[in-house]
């Protein structure tokens, strides 16, 4: 069923000026078909007109409706898990491809918000923070690791260091990426939109996909129209629905929750950020903060398996932004979301061909900003004829869901229930 409106969220309420956008209601034809804009729609669809495709996007719903327009903004630099797994499940030389990639994402958002004009609000400055020094050995092994792919952007805190950028007594250490940042996730996705239809390509909203028929130039069907193209590129990721069900039994939708506060005062905003860095701590079930361009907190949190909306968001969020800010106790919270994200058995994203001519790329695991910008460029590439970065990434397995879609949620959860009880012990 098409969603006419917006999540009542903070990016919501505060996006540029939205574009009204028709539905498709007749019969088109493109070199490419892309199915969601997303930023993995977006991405690609951005690249390919770059290199002289015609392109056509259809969105369910709208612009960035989907985890594009709902995240914690937040620019956070390789995947989901990190190199070292991706080193043990791929070749030498799919892993160094994959590991080069791993640092692009942030690189191509800098690149588009400067080439288009894009009013997103960005900043630079991201922080890992760990409780304990547990977290805090994993994280000099990740610098370590990050430097050994060519990454010199990294500076480990102690506890002194992270208290001068994080004003939480919560902390052991932790360690600031220059080049992450963060962004109005809502208004990056309008602008790249933006920038797609100035290069010429078509965006069409309300349009579901509702079938694909397979072929030499397969068709898109919507409930009103139809697309005939030598390509199409399904980037639907957790709000694909079952369109596709060969790559629904191998990833699942999960829900993760956002708050933001009433507008805070300079003073008391500047003290608990004072470099405006983004935050994310160092859990398996990890929460994620940062300061909005209006100088409200924005929070997020927790994982509801198979993408349900708990009737609380407030309750779930609120007790852990106060764990990490007791200054706040009295502070109102204006807007609280949820939104899904999809998540593989592996955690790492995957990526592949249908026949020799649909293309896709899904299961981001809460770590998209960056990497569907990557992905995006890497289809173009692989559609233009340069496929091996294409090819690298589809190498890394797909894994199945033990017990398949019935058991998905279960068994997930139970998996989080262990990690939260290590994080929450501290071993």
């Amino acid at each position: 069923m098409p969603h006419n409106n917006y999540p009542a969220s903070y990016y919501a309420a505060t996006a540029n000026a939205k574009v009204v956008r028709q539905e498709l209601q007749e019969n088109k034809q493109a070199d490419v078909c892309v199915i969601g804009a997303g930023y993995t729609g977006l991405s690609t669809a951005l690249f390919l007109l770059e290199k002289g495709f015609s392109v056509i996007i259809l969105e369910a719903a709208k612009v960035g409706f989907g985890a594009s327009g709902r995240n914690g903004g937040q620019i956070v630099n390789s995947y989901s898990r990190d190199l070292d797994s991706i080193e043990r499940s791929a070749s030498a030389s799919a892993a160094k491809l994959i590991g080069d990639m791993a640092f692009e994402g942030g690189r191509i958002i800098r690149e588009r918000v400067a080439r288009y004009g894009i009013q997103c609000d960005l900043k630079d400055g991201g922080v890992f923070a760990a409780f304990n020094q547990k977290q805090m050995h994993h994280l000099e092994a990740q610098k370590a690791l990050w430097e050994r792919y060519g990454y010199p952007h990294l500076e480990l805190l102690d506890k002194q260091g992270i208290q001068r950028v994080v004003a939480s007594e919560s902390y052991a250490g932790g360690m600031l990426d220059k080049q992450g940042g963060h962004i109005h996730p809502l208004n990056l996705a309008l602008g790249e939109a933006e920038a797609v239809e100035s290069l010429g390509g078509s965006i069409f909203e309300q349009s579901p996909a509702l079938r694909i028929e397979y072929g030499d130039a397969p068709l898109v069907h919507t409930p009103k129209g139809t697309v005939r193209a030598r390509f199409v590129v399904v980037a639907g990721n957790a709000y694909l629905g079952n369109l596709i069900p060969e790559l629904a039994a191998k990833s699942m939708p999960c829900g993760t929750q956002v708050v933001a506060t009433e507008p805070l005062d300079d003073e008391l905003a500047n003290s608990l950020l004072p470099q405006d860095y983004c935050v994310e701590d160092c859990n398996y079930l990890l929460d994620y903060y940062r300061l909005s361009a209006d100088k409200r907190l924005i929070y997020g949190g927790g994982v509801v398996y198979g993408a349900r909306d708990p009737a609380d968001i407030e309750s779930i969020i609120r007790p852990n932004m106060l764990k990490t800010f007791p200054q706040l106790e009295k502070v109102k919270i204006d807007f609280a979301w949820t939104g899904n994200f999809l998540l593989t058995l592996s955690r790492l994203p995957q990526v592949g061909r249908l026949g020799s001519n649909i293309y896709y790329s899904q299961g981001c695991s809460g770590h998209g900003v960056t990497y569907t910008h990557v992905a995006g460029k890497v289809i173009a590439e692989a559609l233009s004829g340069q496929a091996e970065r294409f090819d690298a990434l589809a190498s890394l397995p797909h894994y199945p869901f033990p017990g398949g879609q019935r058991f998905q949620v279960p068994l997930s959860a139970l998996g989080a229930m262990y990690y939260n009880l290590r994080d929450r012990l501290g071993f």
